[in-house]
C-alpha cells in the first residue's frame, strides 16, 4: 500500500469538510428564514433535472458506503469509524467517507505491520 494513500484521504476528508460547508453557508445566508432551512434545502436540491440527478446518485452511493463503513469498521475492528458516521451527518457524506477510508488504511497498515512482526520475530 503507498504510505502517501492515508493521507490523501485526510487531504479529501477536509476538502469535504469545507468546500459542502462553503455552500452551507452561502444557502443559508440567502435563506429568509435566517438559518437552515431543511424544506428549502431539500426543495432546491430537487428544482432541476440536474440536481436531482446528483442528490439521488449521493442518496444511493452514501446509503451503499455507510453500510459498507459500519461492515467494514466492525469487521477490521477500526478505531473512531463510529465517528465517520456521525461525520457524515453532521458535516458531509465528502467529509465522514474519506475519514472513513483514513482510518480503514491506518488499521489495515497496522495489521500488516503485525503480520510482519509475527512472521519475522
Amino acid at each position: 500500500m503507498p504510505k502517501a494513500l492515508p493521507w490523501i484521504y485526510l487531504l479529501l476528508a477536509v476538502l469535504g469538510g469545507i468546500l459542502p460547508w462553503q455552500a452551507n453557508i452561502e444557502f443559508i445566508q440567502s435563506s429568509s428564514t435566517g438559518g437552515f432551512d431543511l424544506a428549502g434545502f431539500i426543495s432546491d436540491a430537487n428544482l432541476t433535472a440536474a440536481s436531482r440527478s446528483l442528490s439521488r446518485d449521493l442518496l444511493v452511493a452514501a446509503s451503499a458506503f455507510t453500510i459498507w463503513i459500519v461492515v467494514e469498521g466492525r469487521r477490521l475492528d477500526v478505531k473512531g469509524w463510529q465517528f465517520t458516521l456521525l461525520a457524515c451527518v453532521t458535516i458531509s457524506f465528502a467529509c465522514g467517507g474519506p475519514l472513513f477510508l483514513y482510518l480503514r488504511e491506518r488499521r489495515l497498515n497496522e495489521l500488516a505491520l503485525n503480520a510482519d512482526t509475527k512472521s519475522n520475530p
